[in-house]
């Protein structure tokens, strides 16, 4: 499946933004979701992941209870709401698809397909 991530871009702290991954190729329906991100000089980590059926999401905890993640399988497409942005969240986000087998991964060498990635700056 071919993932196009976008809705990055320069916000101020405390602001927010929504990113988007549509997919092609493949539908989404059967297949669990996630968003990484990396910052410069750093390792690519998980943010959020969400199951094919929308009713199970994880958060890494620097996010939780500031980031959403959700998906719409109609429209091939999943999103996700960052509020309350702060500096430290600064980095390139990409989203990740791979088959549903019944849990979230956290590990980005579980996701087999992958978008080209969004850039989220946030100013102080």
């Amino acid at each position: 499946v071919q993932l196009q991530a976008s809705g990055g871009g320069l916000v101020q702290a405390g602001g927010s933004l929504r990113l988007s991954c549509v997919a092609s190729g493949r539908i989404l329906r059967r297949s669990v979701m996630g968003w990484f991100r990396q910052a410069p000089g750093k390792e690519r980590e998980f943010v959020a992941g969400i199951s094919w059926s929308g009713g199970n999401t994880v958060y890494a905890e620097s996010v939780k209870g500031r980031f959403t993640i959700s998906r719409d399988n109609a429209k091939n497409m999943g999103s996700l709401q960052m509020n309350s942005l702060k500096p430290e969240d600064t980095a390139v986000y990409y989203c990740a698809a791979d088959d549903d087998f019944g849990f979230v991964p956290i590990m980005s060498r579980t996701y087999d397909d992958w978008g080209q990635g969004t850039l989220v700056t946030v100013s102080s």
